[in-house]
């Protein structure tokens, strides 16, 4: 029976898993790595160290799925989007810490890009917010700001990439430069119409042409890893960013089929087939991956702050031992007695797209405890999720009808409960959470003809479990008021 392994690369941790015919998981590995917050702001990885965990994770996955690399199918990669590496060509070292997706360093740059009244040029060509959050600004700040760079990336010296090129370049041996159309998609230097690198951007932003990636599709054998790396060479012929990545994994292959993500962000995307919608309410118009034929468009809403709000609780506040904790904590108290949190902790994305909004507590109490506050942060993961949603029907999306859901924060009961009743349609689990590891598997197996096609993959999807809407609407009403008044309080103080 062939297997395919899937790298999933995120933004705390990497993992790995080996993947049968049928999509049954034979070997499994993860390993944490280190987050650094240099300044207010920052966030930044060690590129070297998340190269280190994700190929240690592949090699436990295959010991644990006793199978060597030479009775590997083909290899997938999933990646944490919009993470900007800029390394040596010479040697494969980065030059510098990779800056994270989360990173708002350049914001007072996209605001000056923004005064210049660059945002709808921007957003017509590439579908996407003049915002820190993408990777354009993030590569210019590293070859201004690390001695030598732009010198270096002008000689040619220099290759810049997202994980999955990063990746990629080590897992060949330096022989191969490149990523798929959904991570080129959100680098604000793609043109999402043409599907090319796009030059009037890319002598906006100050980055010279010879750093950028080859973009080859998403689904296909694009190269070979070097057999010195896993003991065999392997064909890689998968390649999608995390959430696109997570929506193939749901089987969302219609259009209006939608996922959410709840991984230390919260990402919804919803199919809108071969048409790259233009949103009116500031959601993201993205590359859902690519294959034979045209391209699949998505329409996105990103959350900065998802599952990072447990972990700000279990580590900063230290209100819980485990993130697991969380749910029987919240499920101790009714509701959250009023309380509100609105976790601005990096800003708000969509829809807002406030870089200077503050993480906030309001309604606080004397008779407020630690429950109250874990009942709220878990509220403050949904309200954010029904944000995106709202959005997507304003801009004319087909009315959702049910919600697919994966990622860690989906196995906690409460947090799904509260998404049914606050969006009001049914919220629908699959059996396997990790669907952004097996969406990477779903496009290198379709990529070697592990699976002939889609159909077999949405054969092979199998439901959990399915939270169904229970709230009455006059306290659904009276909670989404809530929301916005704190909404409308973090984003004024944010400006003051």
């Amino acid at each position: 029976m062939a297997h395919v392994l899937a790298l999933d690369q995120g933004t705390t941790s990497s993992r790995a898993m080996v993947f049968d015919a049928d999509g049954r998981v034979c070997g499994h590995a993860q390993r944490e790595f280190a987050q650094h917050f240099p300044q207010p702001g920052w966030v930044e990885h060690d590129a070297h160290e998340i190269l280190q965990s994700q190929f240690d994770c592949a090699r436990a996955a295959l010991e644990s799925a006793k199978l060597t690399a030479s009775e590997i199918a083909a290899i997938g990669i999933a990646n944490q989007r919009e993470t900007t590496v800029l390394w040596s060509r010479r040697d494969g070292r980065a030059i510098a810490p990779a800056i994270v997706w989360q990173d708002r360093r350049t914001a007072d740059r996209c605001e000056t890009l923004r005064a210049r009244g660059w945002s709808e040029d921007v957003r017509a060509r590439t579908g996407l917010e003049l915002d820190p959050y993408f990777s354009a600004t993030k590569l210019a700040w590293l070859l201004d700001h690390v001695p030598g760079a732009r010198e270096r990336a002008e000689r040619g010296e220099l290759a810049f990439g997202t994980i999955d090129s990063w990746l990629i370049w080590h897992l060949t041996g330096g022989r191969l430069h490149l990523t798929d159309p959904g991570n080129a998609a959100r680098t604000l230097l793609f043109d999402i119409h043409s599907r090319t690198w796009d030059e009037s951007l890319l002598e906006g932003f100050g980055i010279p042409a010879s750093v950028l990636p080859r973009v080859v599709d998403s689904i296909g054998v694009c190269g070979e890893t070097d057999p010195d790396v896993f003991g065999a060479s392997i064909p890689i012929a998968g390649i999608g960013g995390d959430q696109q990545a997570a929506t193939f994994g749901q089987c969302c292959f219609s259009p209006g089929m939608a996922k959410n993500t709840y991984g230390t962000g919260c990402f919804l995307l919803m199919n809108t087939g071969t048409e790259a919608v233009v949103s009116t309410h500031r959601l993201l118009t993205t590359i859902g991956w690519s294959g034979d034929g045209p391209p699949v468009y998505a329409l996105e809403g990103s959350v900065f702050m998802g599952g990072a709000i447990v972990q700000w609780l279990r580590d900063s506040l230290g209100l819980i031992k485990a993130s697991a904790d969380i749910e029987a904590l919240a499920g101790s108290v009714p509701d959250s007695g009023g309380v509100v949190m609105i976790p601005g902790f990096t800003g708000l994305g969509a829809p807002y797209w406030d870089p200077n909004a503050r993480g906030t507590l309001l309604g606080l109490t004397r008779g407020t405890g630690a429950a109250h506050v874990a009942r709220a942060a878990l509220e403050a993961i949904a309200m954010q999720t029904l944000d995106l949603v709202e959005a997507m029907q304003l801009d004319g999306a087909s009315p959702l009808r049910e919600l697919r859901v994966d990622g860690g924060a989906a196995a906690n009961n409460l947090l799904m409960q509260m998404q049914a009743d606050l969006l009001g349609v049914p919220v629908v689990r699959p059996k396997m959470l990790e669907t952004t590891t097996l969406g990477a598997a779903y496009l290198a197996g379709l990529g070697v003809g592990v699976w002939p096609d889609t159909d077999a993959l949405t054969r092979q999807w199998q439901v959990d479990r399915v939270f169904e809407p229970s709230l009455a609407e006059d306290r659904r009403l009276a909670r989404r008021t809530a929301w916005a008044r704190g909404i409308a309080c973090v984003r004024s103080w944010g400006h003051s």
